[in-house]
């Protein structure tokens, strides 16, 4: 990676360049140049490190958000097209999709996306910079994004920040500063959001849109959450889960031999029929399930998931997710994870009914934390000693009134430019690949405007990126998208 530097700042210059301090500056830039080979072709590049505050109703700083802006060098920024990249948690920094997806460099990792050693980055053939500037953005006490204290020393309350609603109110309002200051209003503009990001980004397409009128023309979802969805103890939530039993017992060898013979895509669309048409209608009925009907269903499930048919029956249909990490390899000796179920892990004891620790997930924080401090420090020249947030202090989290899944459908019914691309894992557990299909389907129940949503999923987990082949396909999706959501001519049904 070719680099040049250049300082900008509107406060001290000096508090960048040449000391460290525990405290991040309120408005502050630094720019470097680079150069990278993207599908084969030389690009030259500005990348921009900063933090911009969020204002109050008075005008006064009560937060400043870190961001990493990358700019294709010598283009017009009103033709480019700008995407704003938000992750999730809630509580996540910006860091997964900016060092292993989109950006243009991609953590040290193997074809399948297993970590390596020495830790650290390498340019991203397959970065969407070609085609777009991005930003990636992280929300208050994530990455270097922090609360500011007011003149009497007193932070703002944690409520304007930390939940469903006040999230997307005031980066709504923070995006449209960003905007203004980097003259893109001219510009075709996305969102795409990872995992919480999904409902973040549906319910800033709505808000953008009728608060800061500001009108996109996509919305991409990665392995989205839907909290319409989980934590009810419904029956939707729990029949939505086996296909993705089966893709992770079949990617694990688990199934029995008549289905593992076959191609995982060759299987699954029979699932998905049977969880939506059996199994969702058996758990609806509880208790009053004829003995005949739970059997018959508990069987098939058995086949499906790779699990045993009494464990089932145990569970009286309802199979807890974390139940089946931990039993699916208990004879072989391992669990599987969470959000990749192609990890493996070890837990102290075989028995019990939930692994003792996320196996994807230890593994993902001990190759980025490094990496990403390095990067943003030596290769972008942003120096402090503000610890980088990989997970930041959120909670309480208010979920209450959560309408992101509807600010998605009034956004696209209000503007017909508008279009949807959805991108899933079939090895994540933990917003499983047929759960946002659902939730697609949920979000516009007339189906008018389905032409204008695409889903694609990968044979990975929620990162589906971190595999190469994956990182390959899933970049071109984007592109792709792009390319079918840039309109000309009138905005109109």
């Amino acid at each position: 990676m070719k680099k040049q530097v250049f300082l900008l700042a509107f406060f001290t210059i000096s508090n960048l360049l040449f000391s460290q301090g525990n405290k991040i500056p309120l408005d502050t830039m630094v720019v470097t140049k680079h150069s990278i080979q993207i599908k084969g072709q030389a690009l030259s590049y500005e990348a921009t490190a900063g933090t911009q505050p969020v204002w109050d109703t008075n005008g006064e700083p009560i937060a400043t958000l870190f961001y990493t802006y990358y700019k294709k060098s010598n283009s017009s920024p009103e033709k480019r097209p700008i995407i704003f990249s938000f992750n999730g948690g809630p509580g996540s920094a910006s860091v997964w999709m900016h060092i292993a997806y989109t950006g243009p460099v991609v953590l040290n990792i193997d074809d399948e996306g297993y970590p390596v050693q020495p830790y650290g980055v390498t340019d991203n053939p397959n970065a969407i910079l070609d085609v777009a500037d991005i930003v990636f953005v992280d929300p208050v006490n994530t990455g270097y994004s922090r609360m500011v204290e007011n003149k009497d020393g007193k932070l703002p309350d944690r409520k304007t920040f930390f939940g469903i609603n006040a999230d997307i109110k005031y980066l709504a309002e923070w995006m449209n500063t960003f905007v203004t200051r980097h003259n893109r209003w001219e510009s075709p503009k996305y969102l795409i959001g990872e995992s919480y990001g999904g409902p973040r980004v549906m319910g800033l397409s709505k808000e953008l849109q009728n608060s800061q009128w500001m009108y996109l023309n996509g919305v991409i979802l990665v392995s989205p959450a839907d909290y319409k969805i989980y934590s009810t103890n419904q029956p939707i939530y729990s029949a939505l889960n086996l296909p993705y039993f089966t893709a992770a017992a079949w990617h694990q060898k688990a199934l029995p031999a008549t289905l593992q013979q076959k191609d995982l895509l060759d299987i699954l669309p029979e699932v998905e029929t049977f969880a939506i048409n059996d199994l969702m209608p058996a758990l609806a009925k509880g208790g009053f399930i004829s003995s005949e009907e739970k059997e018959r269903v508990a069987e098939t499930m058995s086949l499906y998931s790779g699990l045993d048919k009494k464990a089932i029956l145990d569970h009286n249909l309802n199979v807890p997710t974390r139940f089946f990490w931990k039993e699916l390899l208990r004879d072989k000796g391992f669990t599987i994870g969470r959000l990749d179920s192609r990890y493996l892990g070890i837990d102290k004891m075989t028995a019990g009914n939930s692994p003792d620790y996320n196996a994807e997930l230890s593994s993902w924080l001990h190759s980025f934390t490094p990496a990403i401090n390095y990067y943003l420090r030596e290769e972008l020249n942003f120096k402090t000693d503000v610890k980088y947030n990989m997970f930041g202090d959120v909670h309480p989290w208010d979920r209450q009134n959560d309408e992101t899944r509807e600010a998605l459908r009034q956004a696209m019914a209000q503007n017909p430019y508008l279009k949807v691309l959805v991108q899933s894992g079939y090895y994540d557990g933990a917003t499983t690949y047929f759960a946002a299909k659902y939730t697609i389907g949920q979000m516009d129940p007339s189906g008018k405007m389905k032409d204008r949503v695409s889903f694609k999923a990968y044979r990975s987990g929620h990162m589906m990126y971190l595999r190469n082949e994956d990182l390959k396909s899933s970049t071109d999706d984007i592109r792709q998208f792009i390319k079918d959501s840039a309109s000309k001519g009138s905005a109109k049904y």
